[in-house]
């Protein structure tokens, strides 16, 4: 589907590509955004009246939720009412016209809205269809609730997070939904490039818990090598040292000194030349396992000045080391700023909201202007202009048509209960 005049080019690889977005709240919005980032036509599908949940999370700027604003920039919007007949038959419309399909509801719904995946590969083959849901749609639990918290506490990483005298934690930002939206990103692409040689559309089902087990890292192997259940280790690495923090005069600061040759120059830095010789932390392996000892060493020499002398100093040496940076700090961060990752995303209003842009930078595609806010669409915003290009593609809508309320088929209850 073409976009109107009136509506400017988006410049990235995905120029062209239209995506239909059924999801909500986080795991799929976040996965259109990248699409959205990398330059695809995201045609978000919302409810009725209330539209994606997140219209309503706060904070509020203007009365709009600064949250859908992060996680739906640059995307359109337009409210269907899928009991009537007419807004039914303009989905069926722009199946024919989009290149993907996202959804992020429990398994079923779709299918009994009339959308699923079995059936849209029979009428629409050239679709491709991503699913995101808690366990994906198949095995015992495909029928369960997933959420966030619950796929990190079943997936393991609430057990690997936090102090080993303390209780398991979780991530602090919503580490299942959006490793879930970015493996689900990565199967779309890879589904799209696959087509350009068939031509089919395929099937991308991702479920988080899956993408939890993913992420464990080394753990899976560790336990299945030692014998050992992996468990909390605060801000320290299980397999290098020194990889954690340590106190300085003035709060704590991060060295991770992966190598030897690294902790060769660290401790030069840190102007303890000895301290590479000691026996007890001659390898890797045996600072590990000396860990306490060599945290006491290393912080009987941290203590005694600020963070940024010894930033100074082990930065100057080419050991890797940083500030445990406050939310706040990131905003004027002189890396970030140099990167374009700080942008501006505005609703309805003018009233702008800051927060992270796209990392993907491609030498071939211009970067997001951090100057010119991105828009974050109003419910039902695009309706018209979507019926205007329909009207031009087919002949069959007019924009400002009314919506026929009649009941196209009778819906599943259930289904309509759980259309969010």
């Amino acid at each position: 589907m073409d976009p109107v005049p009136d509506r400017p080019l988006k410049k990235g690889p995905l120029d062209g590509v239209t995506v239909l977005d059924f999801s909500r709240v986080l795991a799929g919005p976040y996965c259109t955004m990248v699409l959205a980032d990398l330059g695809a036509r995201v045609i978000k599908i919302e409810k009725i009246g209330t539209g994606d949940d997140t219209r309503a999370f706060g904070p509020f700027v203007d009365r709009e939720s600064a949250y859908f604003m992060c996680f739906n920039r640059g995307k359109e919007s337009i409210a269907l009412d899928l009991k009537s007949p007419r807004d039914r038959d303009l989905l069926e419309r722009l199946f024919e016209e989009a290149d993907v399909v996202v959804e992020n509801f429990r398994p079923g719904v779709m299918d009994r809205l009339g959308y699923g995946a079995d059936r849209l590969a029979r009428t629409h083959p050239h679709l491709v269809y991503a699913s995101i849901s808690g366990f994906g749609h198949t095995g015992p639990f495909s029928d369960l609730p997933g959420y966030d918290m619950v796929v990190q506490a079943m997936g393991g990483v609430m057990s690997l997070t936090g102090w080993p005298d303390s209780p398991p934690a979780r991530v602090g930002t919503s580490f299942g939904d959006l490793s879930a939206a970015l493996f689900a990103a990565i199967g779309i692409v890879s589904s799209l490039y696959r087509r350009t040689f068939d031509a089919q559309g395929t099937r991308v089902d991702i479920g988080m818990l899956d993408c939890q087990a993913a992420l464990m890292e080394t753990a899976l192997a560790r336990f299945d090598v030692e014998g050992k259940v992996p468990t909390r280790t605060g801000d320290s690495h299980p397999s290098l040292a020194p990889f954690e923090s340590f106190a300085a005069v003035d709060g704590r600061f991060v060295i991770a000194a992966g190598n030897d040759q690294l902790f060769m120059l660290m401790a030069n830095a840190l102007g303890s030349p000895r301290l590479a010789l000691d026996v007890q932390f001659i390898s890797n392996d045996l600072r590990c396992r000396n860990r306490p000892a060599l945290v006491k060493a290393v912080e009987a020499i941290t203590t005694t000045a600020p963070i940024d002398h010894w930033l100074e100093l082990l930065n100057a040496a080419g050991v890797p080391c940083a500030p445990i940076n406050s939310i706040d700090r990131l905003f004027e961060h002189p890396q970030l700023l140099a990167r374009n990752m700080i942008v501006q995303v505005r609703g309805a209003s003018n009233k702008a909201v800051r927060t992270a842009g796209n990392p993907i930078k491609l030498g071939s595609f211009p970067d997001i202007d951090v100057n010119t806010p991105m828009r974050a669409p109003a419910l039902d915003e695009h309706r018209e202009r979507i019926l205007a290009e329909l009207m031009s593609a087919t002949g069959a809508y007019a924009p400002g048509e009314a919506r026929d309320g009649a009941v196209a088929e009778r819906l599943d209850p259930r289904a309509e209960s759980r259309l969010i």
